[in-house]
Formats: structure tokens, C-alpha cells, sequence
């Protein structure tokens, strides 16, 4: 037994291996099967006393006088090893070479299948490679691990450990291929828009900057496709969509990442009540794909993806739970509902943030959901149609889950003239990050047609459809304060 720390023996394990001219880094292996395949091929395979190849890491490892077993594990389950040290095919190599073999190890080995007396499915090993030399220990002894920080530093070893952390990203991956194929369906056509813009746009979010030295002047990494997509329509797709990431220099939460991926869809000829029917149409076909039901359990609470939807609207909503209507309000009233109500605001907080923060603290965060929050003041919604009914507003909504916003749409605004002066009036108001897209402004003059517009936000997607409670548990390499702040 070496008493060196464990990195330093396995390096020594490493150099012995090559001593004996055994390689611990071969460039392959020929596998016949992975270990779901010989499993679920097991009798047909045992019975013909066929030889399987099966690769993986070894995880445990119990030694019995003349023979060993090992549990080696690939990304489609474990299995076995069976191993007799005075087997005839391995006796030249096991002497030397499984004192030199540690767990984490990748291996390969070629045998038949049976079964053992307790049942278990197991390779009886002929022939027995190194694959690759771990140099650092399983964590926790394999059983798992536990610390949270070290979790989302160390990706790699909670994938390696975790079952349950594998299952969230195989699950994520199913969910952005069953949204993709949603839309695919309905005949929308996906693209790809540039991550590097030239003027950000599209929310009210601080931008990424750059420099782009070829061409001598600041780009952003984009806070939402939107203006682009919306070029598209206007240059003859009907139904386009885009599933990326966006960037926003922003705060890290529960619901916020800096980097994080949207699925933004536009199609022409209609409002933002179709947009409400696809939405509702999405999360059903998600729910049914993903758990096989259209009940879904997040944080302890059901929601039901197969009725319709909730509608809650913004002003009356708002309204009931201070007394009056909030647009009559003057900036100082306002300013005093929100300190009297317990909503944190300066006296540098414009009216419409205020608006927005009264609303998500008072209502949102209390609506149980699934729900549509809809008809939201013009003031806040520089992007969206003005209401049919009420020139106060404008046809937007926002899907609303527990309290969590997973989105935004809209009828979109496709007057070129009332365009330019929402942007004008947020200059002029000093919005935070508030900019005029002339380049945007004269595609909409070139002409777009009616078009309603979805944004949802994937990660809090699946944040919902795993049980999650945080969006660094859904974001497989989230970003991260430096360690030791």
C-alpha cells in the first residue's frame, strides 16, 4: 500500500504502466455495445455466448482472493465486471497490470454475458484494456456531490456523480428539441441572427461591449433577437424563429443569468391572441412529451398546462390592490403608493419602472398560474401595438407560472412614425439604456405586416419541467462570482 498522496501514486501507477509498455492513453476502442445495449440485448446475448465489447469508468471495485469485480459505468447505465486472475487469456497481464488500475479509470473490456448467483448482469472479462488514467480520485467516494458551490464550479464532477444533474441537461436538450420541433411543424423557419450587434435593442437591458477592431467601433452581444427577427418579416418570411442566447450585464438570482437562451417566434397576419394559443399549445405539448401528463409539479405546487390559461390584466389587477387607477397618477403619487406599499424605489426611479415594480411585487408574485399577464401600460411596452380598446395600453402579454415570468409578446407595433416617437419619448424621458434604431426605423418604413411576436425564456422552461428551483441548477456551466468573494 503507497503511502504517497493519491495524485502522486497514480502519476507513479501511470509511469509504471508505460514501463511495461502498456499505453494508458490508446487513441481508441472498438466497443460492440454500449452498456444499455448489452443489457437490453441480455438473454440474446448470453444465451449465444456471444462476446460483447463494453466501455466505460470503473466506479467500484471488490476483490474476492482469485477474482475481482468492478462496476463500470458509461452514459447509458453500469454493468459488471466479473474477473478470475488466473484466467488463461488474462494471467500474463493481470499480475501486473490491476495493481495498477484505480477507480475513475476508463477501460475496455471484451467478454461474455451472464448472470451470478445474487442476478446481476455481468461481463465475465477475457480481455481487459486501459482506456485513460484518471489522475484524480472520485469525489465523495462516488456517492455523490453534496456541496453546492463545488457543484456548479465543477460541472464535470456533479455530472460524473449526480444521476440526477444528468437527467436535468438530457431533459433540457429534449426540451429545446421538442420546441423546435413544435414550431418546425407550423411551418415556422429557424434562423440564426447576429450575436455581435452594432446597436443592442429589443428590451431594456444593459448591454455587453466590445471592440471589433477590423472595423474600428463598439459591438454588443445582443440582449434579445427581436429587431432582427422583425427584419426578416419584413423582408418576406411569414414565420420565423430563433432559439439562442442572449446576454444582459445584469444581476445573478434565482430567475436571472447574465447569459442565458430564448426562443423568440414571429409570425405575420396575426395578434397576440393567436401568441396566447400557441403558448398554451407549447407548454401542453411539453408537459405531455416530458412527464407524460399534463400536470406538472413545480416546488411543491401543481399547474394544470391542459385547461386554459388564466388572464390577468395589468391595470385592473393593479388597480384593486391600491384603490385607483395607476395611470392617473402623478409621478410623486406614485412614488408615495410604492413607499407605502413597501416596494423599494429612489426618487431617481422613473414612473414607468415603478409602474412595472408595484405590479410584480403586489400581483405577479402572488399569481398562481398558469396565466396571462396582459395589457400592459404603452409607457413600458415600447415595442408592442397600441391596444384596440384603451390607447393607454398595449397588446402584450406575459406568461406567468408561480410567480415567475417566463416571457413576453406582443402585437407587434408596425408603424414606422409611432416606432420612432416611442423612442424618442424614452430618450427624452433618460431611460436607462434607451437608444433610437434608425437602421430598425427605416426597415419598418420599407413596410412589415401585422405580426404577433413570442419571446419564452428556455432556462426557466426547464426549470419548471425538472422541479428546479434555481436557474444556475438548469444552466449547465453557470456564471460565477470568483471564488473566495
Amino acid at each position: 500500500m503507497s503511502s504517497l498522496p493519491d495524485r502522486e501514486n497514480r502519476i507513479r501507477k501511470l509511469k509504471e504502466l508505460r514501463s511495461k509498455a502498456i499505453e494508458p492513453y490508446p487513441y481508441k476502442f472498438d466497443r460492440t455495445h454500449t452498456v444499455a445495449e448489452a443489457l437490453g440485448e441480455f438473454d440474446k446475448l448470453a444465451e449465444a455466448e456471444e462476446q460483447v465489447k463494453v466501455a466505460g469508468r470503473l466506479f467500484t471495485r471488490r476483490d474476492f482472493g482469485k477474482t475481482c469485480f468492478f462496476d463500470l459505468h458509461d452514459s447509458s447505465g453500469k454493468i459488471q465486471l466479473y474477473i478470475r486472475k488466473d484466467e488463461a487469456l488474462l494471467a500474463a497481464l493481470l499480475p501486473a497490470l490491476l495493481p495498477l488500475i484505480d477507480l475513475g479509470d476508463f477501460v475496455g473490456v471484451s467478454g461474455v454475458l451472464f448472470r451470478t448467483k445474487t442476478g446481476e448482469p455481468t461481463v465475465n472479462v477475457k480481455e481487459f484494456t486501459i482506456l485513460s488514467k484518471s489522475l484524480a480520485a472520485l469525489p465523495e467516494k462516488f456517492h455523490g456531490l453534496q456541496d453546492t458551490e463545488q457543484r456548479l464550479r465543477k460541472r464535470h464532477l456533479d455530472l460524473l456523480v449526480n444521476q440526477e444533474t444528468r437527467e436535468v441537461f438530457r431533459l433540457r436538450t429534449r426540451l429545446i428539441a421538442l420546441t423546435r420541433r413544435f414550431f418546425d411543424e407550423r411551418g415556422f423557419l429557424e434562423v440564426e441572427t447576429p450575436m455581435l450587434q452594432p446597436l443592442y435593442g429589443g428590451a431594456a437591458a444593459e448591454p455587453f461591449c466590445t471592440h471589433y477592431r477590423v472595423l474600428d467601433r463598439d459591438y454588443y452581444l445582443r440582449i434579445a433577437t427581436e429587431l432582427y427577427l422583425k427584419r426578416l418579416i419584413v423582408g418576406g418570411f411569414e414565420k420565423v424563429y430563433e432559439v439562442g442566447k442572449d446576454f444582459r450585464n445584469e444581476g445573478l438570482d434565482r430567475v436571472h443569468n447574465p447569459e442565458f437562451t430564448m426562443l423568440e417566434a414571429y409570425q405575420a397576419y396575426v395578434d397576440y391572441n393567436e401568441m396566447m394559443k400557441l403558448t398554451e399549445e407549447l407548454f401542453r405539448l411539453l408537459a405531455e412529451e416530458l412527464t407524460g401528463s399534463t400536470t406538472v409539479t413545480w416546488m411543491g405546487k401543481r399547474f394544470d398546462f391542459g385547461k386554459e390559461w388564466e388572464r390577468v390584466e395589468f391595470v385592473p389587477a393593479l388597480q384593486e390592490n391600491i384603490g385607483t387607477d395607476p395611470l392617473t397618477l402623478s409621478q410623486k403619487e406614485l412614488r408615495k403608493i410604492c413607499k407605502k406599499k413597501g416596494v423599494e424605489v429612489t426618487d431617481q426611479t422613473p414612473y414607468g419602472k415603478m409602474l412595472d415594480k408595484l405590479f410584480t411585487e403586489l400581483i405577479q408574485d402572488h399569481i398562481h398560474g398558469p396565466a396571462f399577464v396582459a395589457d400592459h401600460p404603452r409607457l413600458i411596452s415600447p415595442l408592442a401595438k397600441v391596444h384596440r380598446n384603451d390607447p393607454r395600453l398595449v397588446e402584450r402579454f406575459e406568461p406567468v407560472i408561480n410567480g415567475v415570468e417566463f416571457g413576453n409578446a406582443f402585437s407587434e407595433l408596425n408603424d414606422p412614425l409611432e416606432q420612432r416617437k416611442r423612442f424618442e419619448e424614452q430618450v427624452a424621458r433618460h431611460e436607462e439604456f434607451s437608444v433610437i434604431d434608425e437602421d430598425f426605423i427605416q426597415t419598418l418604413e420599407q413596410g412589415m405586416p401585422p405580426t404577433g411576436g413570442l419571446g419564452l425564456g428556455i432556462d426557466r422552461m426547464v426549470m419548471l419541467f425538472t422541479d428546479s428551483s434555481t436557474i444556475r441548477d438548469v444552466i449547465i456551466f453557470p456564471q460565477l462570482r470568483e471564488e473566495g468573494k
